[in-house]
């Protein structure tokens, strides 16, 4: 059996993941990506990312296909980067080819100067 803890490691073995930074950097220069949360929605509603779209964790494998194509660039992010590094993990799981989770969650998103709205 594996801990919870132990998962999101065996997760991260296999996704990408990015800085805040390097996120803010992407949108600066005006690169084309999809940025998604997958908190939940009382965490969604009190602040995101702007333009972020908002697919819970628990409804991704559900929802993800009619929010996101699967040729599209994806950044995910939670709340410290646990549950989109699963996130991740799955959709590369279902055919998406570029998709990366947010290394801290919006946490760090905050932390390095990016803007929050809600």
């Amino acid at each position: 059996m594996k801990t919870g803890h132990q998962l999101v490691e065996e997760a991260r073995q296999r996704i990408k993941e990015i800085t805040a930074r390097e996120v803010i950097q992407m949108r600066e220069r005006g690169e084309d990506f999809a940025i998604v949360d997958v908190r939940e929605d009382r965490e969604w509603n009190l602040g995101h990312v702007p333009g972020a779209v908002h697919v819970a964790r628990g409804t991704l494998e559900g929802h993800i296909e009619g929010a996101v194509p699967r040729e599209q660039k994806v950044v995910l992010y939670c709340a410290r980067g646990n549950r989109s590094a699963l996130a991740a993990d799955t959709m590369r799981e279902m055919g998406y080819r570029d998709v990366t989770s947010l290394a801290g969650g919006i946490q760090a998103w905050v932390d390095a100067g990016g803007d929050i709205e809600g």
